[in-house]
C-alpha cells in the first residue's frame, strides 16, 4: 500500500480535477434534470414549444367556439392529440427527406406571382372580376414592414407544395385499373329481385343449449389472438359530485327574478338577451298554441308585454315575456340561463375534499379512509390506448395517470365534466392473452350463440327437405315470405333484416327463379328465392361514369393505404416520450 501511495494520490487528484471541470460545465445540473425535451421521434426531437404552441392553439379555438374556458378532460385530449400531430409530422418530414421530396425557390415564387398562384395568395389578392391585383401584390412584396410576414408565408407555402408532393407520390403507387373500375360499374348496377324467408337465431331459448366446459377451452385454446390485450389496469376510486346543489338552481331562480322586471320593460328585447348572456338565442316568431311545450304553456295566460315567473326546464331556468297573441297562434321570447355549479361553494368545496381525501389516503390507506369519510368505494378496469372506461366514461386524464403509474399508487384529485375522483391502481397487468378465466363469460356467450346458429341452420335444413318451395316451407313453419326489389350487388343491408353482406353475396351466385339452401347470416339463417336478375352491361358505363368510379376507389385506396403505411412509420420508428417525467410528475 505504502509502495502504491504516490499513484493512488495521482489518481485523486486527477478524478477531483475531472469533477471539477465537470462541476464547471453543469453536467450534474443536467443528470439531475433529466430530459431536455418532450420527446423524440428517430432522434429528431419535439421541443416543449412546439407542444404547447399546438396546444394553445385548441384551447383558443375551443373557447372562440363554445364561449366556455377549457375543461381539464379537454385539456387532457388535446395534449394527446398534440403530440399524435406532432409525430406523425416529424416522420412524414423525415420520409419526405429520405425520399428526396424537396421544394425549390422558384417553386415557391410560382406559388406567389406565376400566373396560378396558390389558393391563399389569390384570396388576398384577388380583384371582384376574378384576376389577381398585381400591382398590390408586388406593392405587399416589396414592404419592408412585410418582410417577416412573407418569411412565413414562404415556409408555409414550402411545406404545403412539400406534402402536395408527399400525396402525390402516394397516389401514384395506388393505381386503380379498368378491371377495378368495371368490377365496381358491375357490383353497383347489377340487381335482383327477392323473396325470402328469415329464421332469427334469438328464437332458439338458452336453456335447450348444453355448452361444456371442453367447448369453453376448445374455443380459447384455437381463438387466442381474439383475447390478445394491450396493457391493462384494475383501481380502485372514489368520487365527488361537483354538479349543481339545490342551493345552485335556488341562486339561478333569484338571479333571473332579479331581472325579470327590467326584461318586461325592454324595448329591445334582442339587445336585452344579449347584455344578459341568456343561453337560449333571440327567436320571436308566432307558433300555434297547440305546438307550445307543456312547461311553457304558463305563457298563454301572460298579458302582451308580461313577463312570466322563473320556469325550470332540464338544466336551464327560464323567463318568457308574451310579445302578441292571435287566436290560433301567440309569439313570445324565451330568456334562459343554465343551473351552473357555484365554482366556489360548489366545485372548489368539492375539489377541497377530493385533495383532503388523496393526501389522507396516502396516511391511513386508501379503503380505511374511503371507510372514515363514509364515502363508497367503486371498481374499475382500463385498457391502454382506449380511453372509454366502464362506469366512468371517457377519461384522457384517467388513462394518462394509469399509464403512468405502479401498482399501490393514490392519485391526486382528478376534475372530470361532473365530478373529481381519487384512484388507487390495484394491479397493472402487462399486455398479452387474457386468461381463460378472465374471458369464460366471453367465450360462453361466443360458444352459446354458434351452437345456436347451427341448432338454427338444422332445424331450417331438415323443413327444407320436407317442403320443396318457399311457400311450403313458410306454411310449414309459420313464417311470412318477405320480399325486396332492386337489391344490389353491392349492397349490404338487406330490407327489413339488416346488414347481412354473406347472404346478399350468396344471393348473386343464384341463378334467376334458384331458391338458395340454408344461409347463414349475422342475426338469422334465410332461404332465399332469386325472382329476376338484371346483369349490369359494360356498353352502358360511360367515360363520366368510368372517372367517377376511379376516383372513388382512388380516394378509399389512398385512405387505407395512407393508415396502414403510417401506422408500419410509427411501428418502425423510434420514438422517445418523456411527457411523463416532464408534464405528469404531479
Amino acid at each position: 500500500m505504502r509502495k502504491n501511495t504516490g499513484i493512488i494520490l495521482w489518481v485523486l487528484i486527477f478524478s477531483f480535477g475531472v469533477l471539477w471541470i465537470l462541476a464547471d460545465t453543469q453536467v450534474f445540473d443536467a443528470m439531475q434534470a433529466g430530459p431536455r425535451s418532450l420527446g423524440s421521434v428517430n432522434g429528431d426531437p419535439i421541443s416543449m414549444e412546439e407542444y404547447n404552441s399546438r396546444i394553445s392553439g385548441y384551447i383558443d379555438r375551443y373557447s372562440q367556439q363554445t364561449g366556455n374556458s377549457i375543461t381539464p378532460e379537454m385539456r387532457a385530449y388535446y395534449e394527446d392529440q398534440a403530440w399524435n400531430e406532432l409525430v406523425t409530422s416529424k416522420l412524414l418530414q423525415q420520409k419526405m427527406s429520405e425520399l428526396g421530396i424537396t421544394v425549390t425557390d422558384q417553386e415557391v415564387v410560382e406559388m406567389i406571382t406565376g400566373e396560378n398562384p396558390d389558393p391563399f395568395i389569390r384570396q388576398q389578392f384577388q380583384r371582384e372580376d376574378g384576376t389577381i391585383d398585381r400591382v398590390a401584390l408586388q406593392a405587399a412584396i416589396e414592404s419592408p414592414e412585410n418582410s417577416q410576414v412573407w418569411v412565413m408565408i414562404e415556409q408555409q407555402l414550402r411545406q404545403k407544395r412539400r406534402q402536395e408532393k408527399m400525396n402525390n407520390f402516394v397516389q401514384s403507387s395506388m393505381v386503380v385499373s379498368s378491371h377495378e373500375v368495371e368490377q365496381q360499374y358491375l357490383r353497383d348496377n347489377t340487381t335482383a329481385d327477392i323473396s325470402y324467408l328469415r329464421f332469427p337465431y334469438a328464437e332458439i331459448p338458452d336453456s335447450t343449449i348444453e355448452v361444456t366446459e371442453s367447448d369453453l377451452r376448445e374455443y380459447y385454446n384455437n381463438n387466442q389472438d381474439r383475447y390478445e390485450q394491450n396493457e391493462s389496469y384494475r383501481f380502485k376510486y372514489v368520487s365527488f359530485d361537483k354538479t349543481p346543489t339545490s342551493e345552485d338552481t335556488a341562486r339561478t331562480f333569484r338571479d333571473l327574478r332579479n331581472i325579470r322586471d327590467d326584461f318586461a320593460q325592454a324595448e329591445n328585447d334582442s339587445l336585452f338577451l344579449f347584455q344578459q348572456q341568456s343561453t337560449t338565442e333571440y327567436s320571436a316568431e308566432f307558433v300555434d298554441k297547440t305546438e307550445i311545450r307543456e312547461e311553457f304553456r304558463p305563457v298563454l295566460d301572460l298579458e302582451n308585454g308580461e313577463v312570466s315567473e322563473p320556469i325550470q326546464t332540464g338544466g336551464k331556468v327560464n323567463l318568457l315575456k308574451k310579445i302578441d297573441e292571435t287566436p290560433e297562434q301567440v309569439k313570445f321570447v324565451v330568456l334562459s340561463y343554465d343551473i351552473r355549479a357555484d365554482p366556489i361553494n360548489t366545485v372548489d368545496a368539492r375539489a377541497q375534499d377530493a385533495d383532503d381525501f388523496s393526501y389522507f389516503a396516502e396516511q391511513n390507506g386508501f379503503e380505511a379512509e374511503a371507510e372514515n369519510s363514509n364515502l363508497p368505494v367503486q371498481e374499475a378496469f382500463a385498457t391502454k390506448d382506449n380511453p372509454f372506461i366502464a362506469g366512468i366514461g371517457q377519461s384522457r386524464q384517467i388513462l394518462n395517470y394509469l399509464e403512468t403509474s405502479t401498482e399501490g399508487d393514490i392519485s391526486t384529485p382528478l376534475e372530470l365534466s361532473g365530478q373529481f375522483v381519487v384512484l388507487k391502481v390495484d394491479e397493472i397487468i402487462p399486455e398479452g392473452v387474457r386468461p381463460f378465466e378472465e374471458v369464460r363469460d366471453q367465450i360462453h356467450n361466443v360458444v352459446l350463440n354458434e351452437k345456436r346458429k347451427e341448432q338454427v341452420a338444422q332445424q331450417v335444413q331438415n323443413m327444407i327437405d320436407s317442403n320443396s318451395t318457399l311457400e311450403a316451407l313458410a306454411s310449414a313453419s309459420g313464417k311470412e315470405v318477405m320480399t325486396q326489389e332492386g337489391l344490389r350487388k353491392s349492397s349490404v343491408v338487406i330490407q327489413g333484416a339488416g346488414r347481412e353482406p354473406e347472404v346478399i353475396g350468396a344471393v348473386f351466385g343464384l341463378d334467376e327463379g334458384e331458391t338458395s339452401n340454408v344461409l347463414k347470416g349475422n342475426s338469422a339463417v334465410f332461404v332465399v328465392r332469386v325472382e329476376s336478375k338484371r346483369e349490369a352491361d359494360l356498353q352502358d358505363l360511360t367515360t363520366s361514369t368510368r372517372q367517377q368510379i376511379r376516383q372513388q376507389l382512388q380516394q378509399q385506396k389512398s385512405k387505407s393505404y395512407m393508415q396502414v403505411w403510417m401506422e408500419q412509420l410509427r411501428a418502425d420508428a423510434d420514438i422517445e416520450d418523456n411527457r411523463a417525467q416532464l408534464l405528469r410528475q404531479g
